[in-house]
């Protein structure tokens, strides 16, 4: 089932993030991110909930896996946050508490 979701970076940390990637990173990160946009529901190798609505957007590339954080905002549209490369198994506290401050931010930015 195919659906349209708008993806909306904030601030500059998606970029800082995705600049900073070779090319065919990039193309399998924009790969992924159609996905995102255009598949129902997203398929769990892609996106998963880490917990009090902030969610990840996992690109695996030549044995590395790459983590975008990302929050809901009115049910289709998708805030793409930072973005790390996963080097442990587990999601650092850090990682997961700086995506809840930037969603805090947005939020705080979108009432002014």
């Amino acid at each position: 089932m195919s659906t349209n979701r708008t993806l909306i970076p904030f601030g500059a940390y998606f970029w800082d993030f995705y600049d900073g990637l070779e090319k065919d990173l990039q193309d399998k990160v924009d790969y992924v991110l159609q996905i995102i946009i255009s598949v129902n529901p997203i398929p769990g190798k892609f996106f998963k909930h880490l917990g009090d609505g902030i969610f990840e957007i996992r690109i695996e590339y030549q044995s590395n896996i790459y983590r975008i954080f990302s929050f809901f905002d009115k049910g289709k549209v998708v805030i793409l946050l930072h973005g790390i490369q996963k080097k442990s198994q587990k999601i650092k506290r850090r990682e997961l508490e700086r995506a809840k401050s930037l969603r805090k931010k947005y939020y705080e930015n979108k009432s002014n």
